[in-house]
């Protein structure tokens, strides 16, 4: 049996610990758990103190950390209410941000910061949707119009962005245009499997035993889960684009199919109790591990990065609101602006697939996490307070009153 100790993870299974109980003893520090997670990664890893150094066992763990984490971002997209005008004011949206992420990350270009913008650009492109949608719901704004306009385009934005990062920074050396092929053979595949799903789930037989077995010690629709997550990683990988894909793609495979949850209320609980509960904080701990703060530290002209990486993120996923101000008011709307600009998951996966492809340094990778951060810690209290004199005011109009209020809420 190989030598391997489990002494890192005890202490990165600690800070899992800490973090939640910290802000739960503190009701007035409104932060979310993550951000100290990859704070005290920080605080205990070689950047710091140096008690704690990223093993077999906490990589491990880390890496399925990252692929839950997607797994769960997409259950939190609702097919079934992206359509319409919802849809449509989306995919405008998010085309606004890819122009203005480029144009920000060609801008850091030309002054020497980077070298490949892209890397950057689609960093900047994506919404911490696991992130706002608690928000939403604490703030009992989840169903309402800006709420879902703010769901919908975030859940595009992720969409879109963990398949630009997938295609354009795979570790594949295939050219694009057989890429292009790859990931078009993928999407037939999902499909496929999403078909053969629904017609097993029509027969009576199967179901039954389904039914019986979900909650004994079998745990079957978890375990059958977590054979479609790893299913779908490995497929991603195989088709020479990254797993962090084929994890989302799961996710939102098992949302869209799970309309009628009647039978099974207790799945997504016992989804988020094994990720958000032990895969997820390790990845972020570990997040905090690997995060290089000597370039930061070494130079000070570098800081000067976080506060404009984090005014590109502001625009790039702010600004496209402007086209809700006409269906839900300006206030509304900023509101939505800065709860779209709230990111940090997508941010540690992009810059983690960049430094370990070359395409980003690690003092510049260290900077957009911090970036990533400070919009966790800023915008969503200045969002809420927007929201709550937006509703002291009167209620807003709607935006799409049939495509809001088509389903279940979130």
């Amino acid at each position: 049996m190989p030598d391997v100790s489990f002494d890192n993870l005890v202490i990165v299974s600690l800070i899992a610990v800490l973090a939640p109980l910290l802000l739960g003893f503190t009701p007035g520090l409104r932060i979310p758990a993550i951000v100290l997670e990859i704070v005290g990664g920080v605080v205990v890893g070689p950047s710091m103190l140096g008690w704690v150094e990223v093993d077999l066992p906490v990589s491990i763990l880390a890496l399925l950390g990252l692929t839950f984490l997607l797994l769960l971002a997409g259950l939190e997209i609702d097919l079934h209410r992206l359509r319409g005008r919802l849809l449509t004011v989306a995919l405008v949206g998010f085309g606004i941000t890819l122009v203005l992420a480029l144009g920000a990350s060609l801008g850091f270009t030309a002054v020497g910061w980077l070298s490949s913008p892209l890397i950057v650009a689609v960093a900047l492109c994506a919404t911490g949707l696991g992130l706002i949608v608690p928000v939403l719901k604490d703030a009992g704004q989840a169903d309402s119009d800006v709420g879902q306009t703010t769901i919908a385009a975030s859940s595009v934005a992720d969409f879109g962005a963990v398949l630009l990062l997938s295609f354009l920074f795979s570790m594949s050396a295939t050219s694009t245009a057989a890429r292009l092929v790859l990931v078009l053979a993928f999407a037939l595949l999902v499909a496929l499997t999403a078909y053969v799903i629904t017609r097993s789930g029509r027969s009576m037989r199967l179901s039954d035993v389904v039914l019986r077995l979900q909650d004994t010690t079998a745990e079957i629709r978890v375990r059958l889960t977590v054979l479609l997550l790893v299913g779908f990683a490995v497929l991603a990988e195989r088709f020479g684009l990254e797993s962090i894909l084929g994890a989302f793609v799961a996710g939102a495979m098992i949302g869209a199919l799970d309309k009628d949850s009647s039978t099974h209320p207790h799945l997504r609980t016992k989804l988020e109790a094994i990720g958000y509960g032990f895969l997820v904080p390790v990845f972020f701990v570990t997040s905090g591990l690997r995060l290089d703060l000597t370039g930061l530290a070494e130079d000070p002209g570098a800081l000067v990065r976080v506060p404009l990486f984090l005014l590109a993120l502001l625009l790039a996923r702010g600004v496209p609101a402007v086209l809700y101000v006409s269906a839900l008011g300006r206030r509304a709307a900023l509101a939505a602006a800065l709860l779209q600009a709230t990111s940090l998951p997508f941010i540690v996966a992009a810059t983690q697939i960049g430094v370990e492809t070359g395409r980003l340094s690690p003092t510049n990778a260290a900077a957009l996490v911090f970036a990533g951060l400070l919009s966790v810690l800023v915008f969503p209290p200045v969002a809420l307070s927007l929201l709550r004199g937006a509703d002291s005011r009167g209620a807003s109009p709607a935006v799409d009153q049939t495509a809001s209020r088509s389903s279940e809420p979130l």
